[in-house]
Formats: C-alpha cells, structure tokens, sequence
C-alpha cells in the first residue's frame, strides 16, 4: 500500500513538472535555441528535512524506496540522503553547521518541505553563459561540484517563477 502511495506521489510529481513543460511551450515562452547545450531530464526533487533520520526511515522501512546512506557536503552546508524512484529521485536536505544555506529555509518552514528541482544538462559552462545573456541570474559565478560528483549551479528563483532551479551537468560522476 504504501509502495503505490509512493508510486502516485511520485508520478503525479513527474505529471505536474511535465505539464508545467508543456504548458510553457504552448504559451509560446522562448526556450534556449542554443545548439551547444539542452535540458535533458529531471534528476530530483529536493525535500528539506528537520530530521534526516526520520525521514530516511519514512521512505526506507515505510515506503519501501531504497536510500543512499547520508552523505555530509560541507562547500553547500547540507547533509544529503538520496530516494531512489526509478529514473528519477527525492534529495533529502538537511542543514550541515549553523551557516547551512538552507537555515533560513528551516526557520520560515518548521517541517521541512520542497526545495529546489534539479534538472540535468549536456553542457554546464555553456548554458550558464547563455542563460547569463538571457539576463537569468545564477547563485554563484562558478559551478561546483554537487552531491553526485557532477558540476551543479543554482538559478534564481525570481528569474524562474518563484522556482529554486538547480541544473547538474550530465555524464561523468556519480550517480
């Protein structure tokens, strides 16, 4: 029962994001027309957490997922555990140290909640230099290298409906 309620969530989850791609193409709202780089697919959706060991026990021994051990990234002050759901995944974020980005996300939502989606791309470098002409505006000047051993860069939420976009370069690394 509760493998189908996870199966449905996470399905529902892929539904909302594609429609959400289709709805912007049919508005006619411009996409890069570079040729150097591409959206490819959704990596995670990443869920704040104020209680790492609950919530890995949650889709673990409740739900049935299988989780990655928790893996500490002290140059992005979290703690991660990843949700394995077919091609995709749940990131479960929790604050590392007391200067942890996502602090102030931990104070306005008590329980945690949707972060940030990550979503991958042939060809980091490129598109931050196209997405930079296209007056979006990235988080850090420079990629760094995420959770999976791939170079990640951050857009901001203004710039993409309110969203929290994270892009991760493709290929190499971990997965």
């Amino acid at each position: 029962m509760y493998r189908a309620a996870l199966r449905k969530t996470t399905n529902l989850l892929i539904q909302n994001a594609k429609w959400e791609a289709k709805m912007l193409h049919i508005s006619g709202m411009k996409h890069s027309k570079s040729k150097v780089w591409s959206l490819g697919k959704i990596n995670h959706i990443a869920l704040v957490t104020p209680n790492l060991e609950k919530s890995t026990a949650l889709y673990r021994d409740v739900l049935g997922a299988n989780v990655s051990g928790q893996q500490p990234l002290p140059d992005h002050g979290v703690t991660v555990v990843f949700v394995e759901l077919g091609d995709t995944k749940i990131e479960l974020l929790h604050p590392l140290g007391e200067k942890s980005p996502i602090s102030s996300f931990m104070e306005k939502n008590k329980s945690g909640g949707m972060h940030h989606i990550c979503i991958e791309v042939d060809d980091i470098e490129s598109a931050m230099k196209d997405l930079k002409a296209q007056k979006i505006r990235l988080l850090s000047d420079k990629a760094k290298i995420g959770a999976h051993g791939k170079p990640v860069v951050f857009l901001h939420p203004k710039d993409c409906d309110g969203v929290l976009v994270e892009l991760e370069e493709a290929g190499t690394g971990r997965s």
